[in-house]
């Protein structure tokens, strides 16, 4: 077997046809990555990014159907529905506000972005005893079958992931975000009572979805700055590391994956994150020296699903730039002898130029010769 476009140019080696791989199933592929065995062409995951839509409509849709997901059947994605005319401003801006049913108070200034925060419920945490999460919803006898059966069907091609929500953003979304840095760093009883009481809720999701049968959990927190981590890794080892290592036993010992997105630089945690039971971890790229960061995921045995960069080069760059980086990606991260998948996802004020050029490159790459 041949790889055509730029993964032939990026492993020579294939052109002898020494490494012979057979044709994997999608779901199979993305295995092969988690678990540091050669794929067959590059695996990816596309997320559906309302903003990106937005901007481009139904060409972006058509062209990322081309490209495909191993994670699930792109073919029933739409186009998502306009947001409603109260949700501008007088002038025709994008400008809404929104009650979740945590009772956090949110402001939008792009549409299909995470917005801010602008009133929290337990800005005053004497009322924390008194405050309501919002319930799981777990589906029991038929709703539970139905499920099951769904996600049968779905893996017996894709592979299945389950949303298990996340601890840190949570609580900043709950309270300010500096007031939750000191509570944390002072190790306040009140902040503990939150975090297991996040973590409570987050296993009860677990438990779900290990019923239902995915292949994988995926859970996500920020935990750091360009630069550096907020929490000193002590700090981390001490608060975080034994919540969701509890939370990811259960996970581990199904048999499953645990899949971990975390923005910011984390380099001193990466260790914990393996102690944690994470398969694979979803960085902020322009965060890292990537080879550094390749390597050390390498010895750790740390999957790691490659972002490109979001900010100056899809928003600025050229299809040249754009091609260049994702060849220097893959062949730094060594896609396809395992290790790493492409995540695809066209946010805001992405050029169409570089936009068509990231996704025509992973249609090239994940296309069979002969095809």
């Amino acid at each position: 077997m041949k790889y055509p476009g730029a993964l032939w140019r990026l492993y020579p080696a294939l052109q002898s046809g020494v490494d012979e791989r057979t044709a994997m199933l999608p779901r199979e592929r993305v295995l092969a990555a988690l678990e540091y065995r050669a794929p067959d062409v590059l695996p990816c995951i596309v997320l559906p990014a309302a903003a990106g839509f937005a901007d481009h409509g139904s060409k972006l849709l058509e062209l990322l159907r081309q490209c495909g997901s191993d994670f699930e059947d792109m073919t029933a994605w739409t186009l998502p529905a306009a947001p409603p005319p109260e949700d501008f401003d007088p002038d025709g801006k994008y400008h809404a506000f929104k009650t979740d049913d945590w009772g956090t108070r949110w402001e939008y200034r792009i549409y299909g972005v995470w917005g801010h925060p602008i009133a929290w419920p337990l800005e005053d945490i004497s009322k924390l005893d008194s405050y309501r999460m919002p319930p799981v919803s777990v589906p029991e006898g038929q709703a539970l079958a139905q499920a099951q059966e769904a996600s049968r069907r779905q893996r017996a091609r894709y592979f299945q992931t389950g949303w298990a929500g996340d601890l840190f953003t949570h609580m900043h979304c709950l309270r300010r975000f500096e007031d939750v840095l000191m509570d944390v760093q002072d190790d306040t009883p009140e902040m503990n009572r939150l975090a297991d009481r996040l973590m409570e809720r987050s296993m009860a999701e677990v438990r779900w979805w290990l019923a239902v049968g995915v292949d994988a959990i995926s859970v996500g927190d920020d935990f750091g700055t360009r630069d550096a981590c907020f929490f000193s890794r002590q700090r981390f080892r001490e608060f975080f590391l034994p919540r969701y290592k509890a939370m990811f036993a259960p996970v581990k010992k199904a048999g499953k994956k645990v899949l971990f997105h975390c923005c910011g630089q984390v380099w001193d945690i990466l260790e914990d994150f393996k102690e944690m039971g994470i398969d694979s971890i979803w960085p902020q790229l322009p965060c890292y020296d990537m080879k550094a960061l390749a390597r050390r995921c390498r010895e750790l045995g740390i999957a790691v699903q490659m972002h490109p960069d979001r900010g100056a080069m899809m928003q600025h760059g050229t299809a040249a730039a754009v091609r260049d980086y994702l060849e220097r990606m893959t062949q730094t991260f060594g896609t396809m002898d395992g290790g790493s998948f492409l995540h695809i996802e066209i946010d805001p004020n992405f050029r169409w130029e570089t936009t068509e050029a990231l996704v025509r490159w992973a249609i090239e790459a994940r296309r069979q010769a002969g095809d």
